[in-house]
């Protein structure tokens, strides 16, 4: 027959062992949402739920190999290596990061997802191995590199920085010539355009990327300039 101090002491210990559990893998989806939120709000194919899933799972695999570690030490047998998991974890990543690359003609969409992806997979290591705060400096300097480096890139190098455009614009003879024109008149070549059907009836979508030529670009005239054009019914940038 059990006794209660032993049904109290088993009890301590699945308690204390889910909550050892329960936080690095809740930090490990906070790290990964805090950055899936912020590709998610470019319309990335990896968005909030895949770097969540990346950084949990990274962690929850750091854990396992930490315990294993723990059991083949426990036994007096062998050596323990716990960092052959996590090497695993950061070779398996890249398939998943090559799913989110594209190319479009002369532009490549997808490397800086690609990379936070790598990222969220080693936060969500660090995390299961209970290195806090240098999951926490991380975030912060991945979250500065995706809001503010981009604003940087295009201030330096704003006339070698290719950009994107979506166009909704009327199914009709001329628009597109429209479009051209207007770019051209603002300082911008096409480099490549992909057309197909529109949300609405009787609309086309028109995706194209466009580069300035020297410094006379300038997106947000362009932009006006292309809403204020007949036929046109929206312009939205995407990030490349």
């Amino acid at each position: 027959m059990l006794t209660r101090e032993f049904i109290e002491l088993n009890l301590y210990t699945f308690g204390k062992e889910f909550v050892d559990t329960l936080i690095p893998l809740l930090v490990a989806a906070l790290a990964g949402g805090v950055v899936g939120l912020e590709r998610e709000s470019h319309n990335r194919p990896a968005g909030l739920r895949t770097h969540v899933l990346v950084c949990v799972g990274s962690a929850l695999l750091m854990r396992v190999s930490l315990a294993m570690y723990d059991i083949v030490l426990g036994t007096g047998f062998g050596n323990g290596d716990p960092g052959r998991i996590a090497a695993q974890v950061v070779s398996g990543i890249g398939f998943l990061g090559a799913g989110t690359i594209m190319r479009e003609g002369a532009t490549i969409r997808g490397l800086t997802t690609a990379a936070s992806l790598w990222v969220v997979s080693a936060m969500g290591l660090a995390v299961g191995a209970g290195l806090y705060m240098q999951t926490f400096v991380a975030v912060i300097l991945v979250m500065l590199t995706l809001k503010t480096l981009s604003r940087v890139e295009n201030r330096i190098f704003g006339h070698a920085a290719y950009r994107s455009l979506v166009v909704q614009v009327m199914d009709s003879p001329g628009k597109l010539g429209a479009v051209a024109s207007v770019c051209g008149r603002w300082g911008y070549t096409i480099k490549n355009i992909a057309m197909r059907a529109g949300p609405f009836p009787g609309t086309v979508e028109v995706r194209f990327t466009v580069k300035p030529e020297g410094r006379t670009g300038d997106m947000a005239s362009l932009i006006a300039d292309l809403m204020s054009t007949e036929g046109v019914i929206s312009v939205t940038e995407e990030e490349i």
